[in-house]
């Protein structure tokens, strides 16, 4: 099969390699489409060094059963299906907790977290758990299904962890891909007044077709200033989806009584100040989120086959797996929001 393997920073490169086995309680999915997130972007290019290599990259799949293993239920060969990219034992205390996405002993295809990281979904055919598969609605594309994996990712944010409320006024600090889905959960759950606040133009554009309700550029404006403009009490929450350090220090600047913050987008290991006293007194709280489970995944199915939220209207890109090395170059432009791989 045709597969991109990252051998080392900036060496991806496509390969012929063998199709993975499927094992006792696994799946073979022949992916047709696989989303490109941050977090591979950042490994391919060196940013996040918690890489082993040589790997394939790719955590964002959908695709179709190709072989079932020994003892698989419920799943046969043909089935459209949705891959959740953290498989899980469910035996451990964690996943009797219903927390399988803290499992003692997780893995992930093409992602990173757990210690146990598998080649993911930039090839033709990725092998997972049984446990992480899930039917693909009828009449949704494979490119938006593929897209369940980040949006369950914004509704665990923030519904689950941050507990965005009916009316809360929320910011959202970057609009690429996950800031969008954040942005777009939010309102679906009904937001106040949705504030987005990105360095590309491109991307705020897109934030406001998709419902923010206000933009606020950081090289045209103070960004603090334009937000208490626009909300004098301050935000009910803030979610960092950006990356940068310098999103995570604004995100900790907007508060007032009750505010939640949810350090969504940063993935390096930079650190920022917070006044203790201050957080007390204002018993601001401070959330994150990383990663999925079921409870989320299933939500969000649910979310795009309603649609309350519409993946395909943050799609700008795709390319077929043999043009990825072009896809890298868009994932580097401002102009792009989220970009599909179809191998």
């Amino acid at each position: 099969m045709l597969a991109a393997v990252l051998k080392a920073p900036n060496q991806l490169v496509l390969e012929d390699v063998p199709v993975p086995e499927v094992g006792p309680q696994q799946v073979l999915v022949r992916v047709r489409s696989c989303g490109i997130c941050q977090t591979d972007y950042k490994a391919i290019n060196g940013i996040r060094t918690n890489v082993t290599f040589p790997i394939i990259p790719g955590h964002e799949p959908a695709g179709v059963v190709a072989d079932v293993g020994e003892g698989v239920r419920g799943i046969k060969v043909g089935d459209e299906v949705i891959v959740q990219p953290s498989g899980f034992c469910g035996a451990c205390r964690m996943c009797r907790l219903g927390l399988t996405h803290y499992c003692e002993h997780a893995y992930v295809t093409g992602g990173d977290g757990p210690e146990d990281v598998r080649n993911g979904s930039f090839a033709e055919y990725v092998v997972t758990g049984a446990e992480t598969i899930y039917p693909k609605p009828v009449g949704i594309s494979f490119d938006a299904a593929c897209q369940t994996e980040p949006v369950s990712g914004a509704w665990k944010g923030v519904i689950r962890n941050s507990e965005m409320h009916v009316g809360d006024d929320v910011v959202i600090i970057g609009t690429g891909g996950i800031g969008l889905y954040c942005l777009m959960v939010a309102r679906a759950a009904g937001a106040g007044r949705l504030v987005a606040v990105d360095l590309s133009e491109y991307a705020l554009a897109t934030a406001q077709k998709l419902g923010a309700t206000h933009c606020i550029n950081p090289r045209t404006t103070d960004p603090r200033d334009a937000v208490y403009s626009i909300l004098p009490e301050g935000p009910d929450l803030v979610v960092e989806a950006a990356g940068p350090i310098e999103a995570v220090r604004l995100m900790v600047s907007l508060l007032r009584r009750g505010t939640r913050w949810n350090v969504f987008g940063i993935t390096t290991h930079e650190t920022f100040e917070l006044d203790g006293g201050l957080m007390h007194f204002l018993e601001a709280r401070m959330d994150s989120s990383f990663g999925t489970n079921p409870e989320a995944m299933i939500h969000a199915i649910r979310l795009i086959e309603r649609g309350l939220v519409d993946p395909e209207q943050a799609i700008s890109h795709r390319f077929p797996l043999t043009r990825i090395d072009e896809a890298m170059e868009v994932m580097a432009s401002p102009e792009r929001n989220k970009v599909i791989i179809n191998p």
